[in-house]
């Protein structure tokens, strides 16, 4: 049985390689030393869905993980970001490892839906949110007396490095920091580990700005280091991509589409309002460059369809049929499915007058808003004295004054330049696979699907 280390880096592909040349040395020496190949990734090209797919080796349709996010028709309410592994279906990897070696240990690090994921060891953030407005990073882990060694081994998760105006390489530092100790404490033969930062650079800047070259180069350090170790432990590293990045230069507010259209109908509460997803005729859950649209009544389907398939921006809207033929025909699926244009994606906004948005939508929070923002990774250019203001807050808050500290989360989609979902154009734009092993048979293209068969052989034979 043979001990795998496996680096989740999203966003990495051979064409963003070859866009920066000399800046992923690590990461392309790897390659070279070992076996690559493009991996065929599943739509929504989307980090929750993916890794589930690698996890259980299933479609959507099969582990019920349909994006990042979705409707709970039983509580009428949108949840993104939810952590319970018992939300995904399926055989994962390691109850297949312990049937074939009881001996066999495994490790999750960071990866989603980690919490009673019946691994050996787990960590993954737990933000608490307090009586007092403020939020402090917690963190859940398997088993439970871990949390508060690696809180004095390694300081708190950099909850606030890991999203937000504030997101940078720190986080991933800290998880390589973390899967080291993990490494010491338990030598779990498979461990997984989940490196955000350049998917969050690639969002704020896109494809094409030369900066990108510095953030690859920082994750590839961090990747060196990790498999350097590894390797030094002769442990087997794989390097594994969930999506490509799509340049966009712009969105489209398909909530507001469906509003002007009659479908979507909102609560009013003070002054502000709320999207009514249980009353709506039709509404759409954001994620990034798809849309997962929940029609109450079937008879409404067509004239949804019609409306969206003429939306500028809107490339394509499945229905039931396409659903199945994309491997998404799951429950919790809308009746249909938006995909954007390349250059676009979707926004969650439904409100026709910022006056009247609901107070967290100017705020970094990912539970109350009905859909995925990434426009939480910028300050509002147009505030004026921001950290000034920031650092007044929290020195209210050190005084027992309740006060929100990021409230400055602007409305600009335009500020995004990069985005995923969609499938990608080409192989090469899209995921690849790493094995450190040389003259691994791999083939050209591997599908996501596979993947699982593939870590259970390179661990078994």
């Amino acid at each position: 049985m043979n001990s795998l280390l496996v680096l989740d880096v999203p966003g990495l592909t051979r064409d963003l390689l070859a866009r920066f040349p000399g800046r992923a040395k690590n990461i392309v020496n790897l390659a070279t030393d070992g076996s690559s190949c493009t991996l065929g990734t599943v739509f929504p090209a989307v980090t929750c869905t993916v890794q589930s797919t690698f996890l259980t080796g299933l479609m959507p349709r099969g582990h019920g993980i349909v994006g990042n996010g979705w409707y709970f028709r039983d509580l009428a309410e949108v949840h993104f970001w939810k952590q319970s592994n018992y939300l995904v279906q399926g055989e994962k990897i390691w109850h297949v490892a312990k049937k074939k070696d009881k001996d066999f240990t495994s490790a999750q690090l960071i990866w989603w839906y980690n919490m009673y994921s019946d691994n050996d060891v787990a960590v993954t953030p737990r933000p608490a949110h307090l009586a007092d407005g403020s939020l402090i990073s917690l963190t859940y882990t398997n088993p439970p007396e871990l949390a508060l060694q690696l809180d004095d081994e390694l300081g708190r998760f950099p909850l606030f490095k890991l999203w937000g105006p504030g997101a940078d390489i720190g986080s991933s530092e800290w998880i390589a920091r973390c899967t080291e100790s993990v490494q010491r404490r338990f030598s779990p033969t498979l461990t997984l580990v989940y490196l955000p930062h350049l998917d969050n650079q690639l969002q704020r800047l896109g494809l094409n700005d030369p900066r990108v070259g510095d953030d690859l180069e920082a994750i590839d350090r961090v990747i060196g280091q990790l498999a350097g170790a590894a390797l030094a432990r002769s442990q087997e590293v794989v390097i594994l991509s969930e999506f490509g990045m799509s340049q966009v230069s712009g969105a489209v507010d398909i909530n507001r589409v469906l509003r002007r259209g009659g479908f979507l109908r909102v609560q009013q509460q003070a002054t502000w309002e709320l999207l009514d997803g249980g009353a709506s005729r039709a509404f759409a859950v954001s994620d990034h460059q798809a849309a997962h649209v929940y029609v109450r009544d079937q008879a409404d389907i067509a004239d949804v369809k019609a409306l969206l398939e003429k939306t500028p921006g809107i490339e394509r809207v499945l229905d039931s049929q396409g659903l199945q033929s994309i491997g998404l025909d799951h429950p919790r699926s809308g009746e249909l499915v938006a995909i954007s244009a390349a250059d676009r994606w979707f926004t969650y906004y439904y409100w026709e007058d910022d006056a009247r948005c609901p107070p967290w939508a100017h705020e970094v929070d990912i539970h109350n808003k009905p859909g995925y923002d990434p426009v939480e990774l910028f300050v509002d250019p147009k505030a004026s004295l921001v950290l000034p203001r920031i650092f007044w807050r929290l020195a209210m808050r050190r005084l027992g004054f309740r006060t929100t500290i990021m409230d400055f989360i602007p409305f600009d989609s335009s500020l995004v330049k990069g985005s995923h979902g969609r499938l990608p154009d080409r192989p090469d734009a899209g995921p690849l696979l790493i094995v450190s092993r040389k003259n691994c048979p791999l083939p050209p293209h591997m599908m996501a699907t596979e993947v699982k068969d593939f870590l259970l052989k390179l661990m078994f034979g």
